[in-house]
């Protein structure tokens, strides 16, 4: 997959990052869309990111929302989810309670009223993993567990290398033009069951009018 300008006959996916504070939300999406990594930590509040890409050579806008860690934030930050086309949960490698609050908290807030989306698992900073000990970081076998326990896919990655960050990306639109397409496929079961009932409910009264046309 790869960046182009054109925005002719492009369509929209709706990405949600979310994750604990400092886990490198903001870091992966500005690397991917910029090729650069921001070394400074600012804490985010809610940041919207857009980048064009190819699938199969038509233009997928894919908007990338980085949303806040901090609890702070839990009232407001359900109301990006509206729409959204994939998940993507992120934790840091070398920040266990991140890890833990995948299942404690991250999967059950964004599952909350989206069922059906797609996920992807991301663990993020393995850069890093090698400067602590095992026993203070979070293996791959551990992330791999909870993806299959929580029906996501898994990628770790980092945003200073860009090691899987591109496979990651393209994990992610896939997954999003799959539920995209699911919606659609819905939306327009839906118009066809109502489109059908009403109508029944025209011939209903259609058939009631000559009734009552042929007593008089």
């Amino acid at each position: 997959m790869s960046s182009n300008s054109s925005q002719s006959d492009e369509k929209c996916l709706k990405c949600i990052f979310v994750g604990n504070a400092a886990v490198g939300k903001t870091s992966m999406i500005v690397s991917y869309t910029t090729n650069g990594y921001p070394h400074n930590y600012i804490p985010t509040a809610f940041d919207n990111f857009s980048v064009v890409v190819l699938v199969d050579k038509k233009p997928i806008r894919l908007q990338l929302h980085d949303t806040a860690g901090q609890s702070s934030f839990d009232t407001l930050r359900p109301l990006c989810y509206t729409d959204a086309d994939v998940f993507v949960i992120v934790y840091s490698v070398v920040n266990i309670q991140s890890f833990d609050d995948v299942i404690d908290h991250w999967y059950p807030e964004v599952t909350r009223k989206n069922n059906g989306v797609k996920i992807i698992l991301v663990g993020t900073q393995i850069d890093q993993r090698w400067q602590m000990r095992s026993t203070d970081t979070v293996s791959t076998q551990r992330g791999k567990h909870v993806a299959q326990q929580i029906g996501a896919e898994f990628y770790e990655c980092s945003a200073l290398t860009q090691h899987n960050l591109k496979e990651m990306f393209d994990s992610a639109i896939l997954a999003g033009l799959e539920s995209a397409q699911k919606r659609a496929a819905t939306a327009a079961n839906n118009r066809s069951r109502f489109y059908n009932k009403s109508t029944k409910i025209k011939e209903r009264v259609a058939k009631f009018i000559t009734r009552t046309r042929n007593l008089i």
